[in-house]
């Protein structure tokens, strides 16, 4: 835990970037029910878990940031929040049964084992299970803007803690689902125009065993 940059939250209000990313999470999230197990993955603040509390979903969520954490057990009481990280033996660190939904926005980005962050959404769900994610898009339009207006340096930067350490396009994060037992189910861009959006929004369906 101590090698995982602690993002420092300060409040449980919405952050910025939800207010592009929720509509598409809730559309791709498809039929949500109420009783419905839930796990936020990264969950930060705890603002996106909110929602599918709202819905009336039993809601478990995971930061390693202490402070998201704190401010997410103090704004949602009636959910459960715990200060760990993404690893394939997630679920039965915590000790739940399989979930019918795994959320994760806006975390792949940061991950050094992005397969063992797949892994711990995979083994999280039952079969049929639905992965909703979330990460800054880069596709070869986007790439190609970023680097003729002179600002790769700046999007790509290396010199802030806690920055992006992986830059996924629509293909490698279909790929990295695909080989850790997922079927692409849903895809929609999230923030600004078509192909320079600012994220993107997949949903992926967990495969049989």
């Amino acid at each position: 835990m101590k090698s995982v940059a602690h993002y420092e939250y300060k409040h449980a209000e919405q952050p910025h970037w939800n207010r592009y990313l929720v509509p598409p999470i809730m559309r791709l999230a498809g039929e949500i029910r109420p009783g419905m197990r839930v796990l936020d993955i990264g969950c930060g603040n705890g603002y996106i878990a909110s929602l599918f509390l709202g819905h009336g979903c039993r809601v478990v969520g995971v930061d390693p940031s202490e402070s998201g954490i704190r401010h997410a057990r103090s704004a949602y009481p009636e959910a459960r929040f715990e200060i760990d990280i993404a690893t394939p033996d997630l679920r039965e660190r915590l000790g739940e049964e399989p979930f019918d939904l795994v959320s994760s926005a806006e975390v792949a980005e940061h991950v050094y084992d992005a397969d063992a962050w797949a892994q711990s959404a995979s083994n999280a769900l039952q079969p049929g299970g639905r992965f909703v994610v979330t990460t800054p898009y880069h596709g070869y339009i986007k790439n190609i803007v970023i680097a003729a207006s002179g600002r790769w340096d700046h999007h790509h930067t290396s010199l802030r803690t806690g920055e992006h350490i992986k830059f996924w396009s629509r293909r490698t994060m279909a790929a990295l689902l695909e080989r850790n037992g997922f079927r692409v189910a849903g895809f929609l861009g999230a923030g600004r125009a078509a192909y320079l959006w600012k994220s993107m929004v997949m949903a992926a369906e967990r495969m049989g065993d």
